[in-house]
């Protein structure tokens, strides 16, 4: 289906003159200051190269006071929550899951229903699709994240249509995965407000080279991402990320590959430098490393769904690896990652 969007190329005040459409960035604390700012300076730009005032936009948080990225940088609002009115456009911007303050949540959710019930567009960026779906404003629209919190938003949401494009502009909803996504999704939106002319320029001015399709893919692919070429390794390391939860035998993965469980050693030793098992244990430990930092999950569901048939052997294993338990690795993690449940 294609993207759609509802802005018009300028919007009319009743006194019948044309006017900037108005954006309001809702910084969550720990926000992605690139999904932030990729998402802002097409708008800067876009008025620059026109030499006209297309865009207006505003920072703004709970309490009006700055906001910590989750860089560790604080970014300073322009009005509080409570002072988002008039506004085409309002985009929550955040970044590790989660809000520590539960007051901070619900207010950032009833700013959104409020914005949405005025006929306002309402997007996100990076996790922000989140508290879209947790405010209830993206049930029937389709929707995307930054791929590595895809797996908890369908485990938590499984009604919500959820893509790994890199954006999605359904109706008067757009979600994207965050990073650099943030800038292909607001050329997109310029394009479609302004023309495909303002947006190359605004392109060009980032130093972006070309507008990428929402389809493209968030990931690098694995033959990049691994610096291997060999298409038999490249099939069976994409299986087991695919089987993560319920690892497979090492004969089971040369038999989908095609080849013998020796030569499957033989391939992982000659490339990649370890047993076919090794790599896998280690996919396995990294994306544990990710549930125990970015989410709630006990440390036993953790163990369960990365493949662990227990927590000792998990403990030890991760220990082994990280050199620190599951347990400790909770601990260090920086304030404002836990994930509030639905």
């Amino acid at each position: 289906m294609a993207n759609t969007f509802t802005t018009v190329k300028s919007t009319q005040d009743r006194a019948g003159a044309s006017r900037p459409l108005a954006f309001g960035f809702l910084l969550v604390p720990g926000f992605s200051l690139m999904a932030m700012t990729s998402a802002l300076e097409p708008l800067r730009l876009a008025n620059r190269v026109t030499s006209e005032e297309l865009y207006t936009f505003e920072l703004f948080s709970v309490d009006g006071g700055p906001v910590m990225s989750s860089a560790g940088i604080e970014m300073a609002a322009h009005k509080p929550c409570r002072d988002a009115h008039d506004l085409d456009t309002a985009i929550v911007t955040s970044g590790l899951i989660g809000v520590d303050e539960p007051e901070v949540e619900k207010q950032i959710l009833s700013t959104i229903r409020r914005l949405a019930s005025f006929g306002t567009t309402i997007g996100s960026v990076c996790t922000g699709t989140r508290l879209l779906a947790k405010a209830g404003l993206v049930n029937n629209h389709r929707v995307t994240i930054h791929w590595e919190y895809y797996p908890s938003i369908v485990a938590d949401y499984p009604d919500l249509e959820v893509t790994q494009e890199l954006f999605e502009i359904d109706r008067n909803r757009f979600t994207c995965a965050g990073g650099s996504a943030a800038a292909d999704l607001m050329l997109s939106i310029v394009a479609t407000d302004h023309g495909q002319d303002v947006a190359s320029a605004v392109t060009d001015q980032l130093v972006h080279h070309r507008i990428r399709e929402s389809k493209e893919r968030q990931r690098m692919d694995l033959r990049s991402r691994l610096g291997v070429a060999h298409p038999k390794l490249l099939q069976v390391v994409g299986r087991m990320e695919e089987t993560i939860e319920t690892p497979l035998s090492c004969a089971d993965l040369a038999s989908h590959a095609g080849v013998s469980t020796r030569q499957l050693e033989r391939l992982f030793a000659k490339y990649l430098g370890h047993s076919p098992t090794r790599h896998y244990l280690i996919i396995r430990l990294n994306h544990a490393r990710f549930l125990l930092q970015q989410t709630s999950m006990p440390i036993l569901s953790v163990a369960m769904a990365c493949g662990f048939v227990s927590a000792s052997h998990f403990s030890k294993s991760y220990s082994e690896h990280f050199g620190r338990t599951p347990s400790a690795e909770r601990k260090r993690r920086p304030a404002g990652r836990p994930m509030s449940s639905p």
